[in-house]
């Protein structure tokens, strides 16, 4: 970068009342002078993302008067109680879609286990099962067995090659990388592994006005929320590379499920029955006081979207549905678990990244480990001092037509189970994950005629051993004690 181009930064930042970023430059070496400029010179237009935060503040304060409703029947189905020749079906089309190598698989996968205590990425994290396998590990065994299902399914002379999209975080990819070469991609070839990192956006102090600095040659950066995966997708090259492996369907998951069930066949084949070109997976509200997200139809609008469960009143949240007590009228708790067709990110993502309509940013309160300017000292504050910019995955849903819209209700205890807190809290801890995982499997085990030593001993089923509770005939009539290994 010349001399006058990096002039030529330094003064669109001024202008965009930037002044703080430069207090020390004439105090760093030449090296570090270009660290900075390198840094925001990825930045087109300061003015602009000023700009850009002072409506995300304000249209985070705007309070939502949506007029929501559930989504219609046609839109909609369960695998709780489903028939089994609709769960064949739909099971039928997805291993073919397999076995044609039409399938892809998209996870997210950019957090770190900070809130666990862990400075690894979250994908590394030992829920303490008894093999001690990694949240990456589990869900990279179930690609392998879902592969080799399909193969001895259709008889085929090859295994079917799933790839795995990975999207990492500039403070995770590194390590995400070295763990999965350290562990021989989990007896995955490497080469059907992808690796891409989300984007980041700048962090600003409570106004939305400064941008605050990190060091003194460098500013804070925040990963720029799901919602970023588009964009992620179209500037990697990733969607290129799908329509280039003729791919056709997507799946798309957060590595922090434990219980996920990696390109299910039966989500795929709801899908593609249906001729959806988005559709979700949900499981059940707990209880009318669950905080999640729900998915919806504006009626309004009439179009699918998420709300969340502070923009809805205590008297919604409680009402009972019509045709069944025992339910609540708006149910569908979101968990982050989509499928996608290869037409609708192809045709779509140029349109959500172009325009706020379809992607807009949210801002997240937080506390900004930065520099003080007053003191001259980098700092970790104790209250909220700054915000970061994000944008949500769900905010495009208004743009698929209802028609084109799916959701699939799933049994929570055999499909959800989220890693979020550190033990010690109620819910999304490693304990219930482990607790969860295990419940499932020694259910499986039980199904297929297996004897426990006690009434309360668990055991693990091996994602070799099987994907979603098939292949467990031979555990008829064996005895197992707690803690074994299937």
């Amino acid at each position: 970068m010349t001399v006058e181009s990096q002039q030529a930064v330094i003064e669109s930042f001024k202008k965009a009342g930037q002044d703080q970023l430069f207090t020390y430059f004439d105090s760093l070496s030449e090296t570090e002078q270009k660290k900075l400029i390198d840094q925001l010179s990825t930045i087109e237009d300061p003015s602009e993302l000023v700009k850009t935060v002072q409506e995300a503040i304000q249209y985070s304060s705007n309070s939502s008067s949506r007029n929501i409703t559930q989504l219609p029947d046609e839109s909609t189905a369960s695998t709780i109680g489903l028939d089994n020749d609709t769960y064949e079906r739909w099971s039928e089309l997805g291993f073919k879609a397999i076995a044609n190598g039409e399938v892809a698989i998209l996870l997210m996968a950019g957090g770190q286990g900070t809130r666990l205590g862990s400075d690894a990425p979250k994908g590394c994290f030992d829920i303490n099962l008894p093999s001690h396998k990694s949240l990456f590990q589990v869900q990279g065994e179930k690609i392998l067995k879902i592969e080799k299902l399909t193969q001895a399914k259709y008889d085929l002379k090859e295994t079917p090659v799933i790839t795995w999209y990975i999207m990492t975080s500039g403070p995770t990819r590194e390590s995400t990388e070295a763990f999965f070469k350290k562990n021989n991609f989990f007896g995955l070839q490497s080469t059907q592994v992808k690796f891409f990192n989300q984007g980041t956006l700048p962090c600003f102090d409570l106004n939305g006005e400064k941008i605050l600095l990190q060091s003194k040659d460098a500013i804070c950066e925040s990963p720029d929320g799901n919602g970023g995966l588009y964009k992620a997708l179209q500037n990697d090259g990733i969607l290129e590379d799908m329509v280039n492996k003729n791919i056709k369907h997507i799946h798309m998951y957060c590595v922090d499920n434990s219980l996920v069930k990696v390109a299910d066949p039966v989500f795929i084949g709801f899908a593609i029955d249906k001729k959806f070109d988005l559709a979700t997976k949900v499981v059940r509200k707990r209880d009318a006081t669950e905080s999640v997200g729900l998915i919806v139809l504006d009626d309004d609008s009439k179009r699918p979207c998420v709300i969340e469960y502070s923009e809805i009143s205590q008297e919604l949240a409680e009402k009972k549905d019509p045709q069944d007590s025992n339910k609540l009228f708006l149910r569908a708790a979101n968990i982050v678990n989509h499928y996608y067709s290869i037409d609708v990110l192809t045709k779509m993502i140029p349109k959500w990244i172009s325009s706020q309509e379809y992607l807009p940013f949210h801002i997240a309160k937080k506390k900004i480990p930065s520099m003080n300017l007053k003191i001259n000292e980098f700092y970790k504050p104790t209250e909220p001092n700054g915000i970061k910019l994000e944008q949500f995955i769900f905010d495009v849903f208004p743009s698929v037509a209802l028609d084109k819209f799916g959701c699939l209700e799933v049994d929570r205890l055999d499909e959800f189970s989220p890693l979020k807190n550190a033990d010690g809290a109620k819910n999304d801890t490693p304990t219930t994950c482990r607790l969860h995982y295990l419940a499932r499997g020694t259910n499986w085990v039980k199904k297929n005629g297996g004897i426990l030593e006690n009434e309360d001993d668990v055991v693990e089923v091996l994602p070799s051993t099987s994907y979603g509770g098939e292949g467990l005939e031979f555990v008829k009539g064996q005895k197992f004690k707690n803690g074994d290994i299937i």
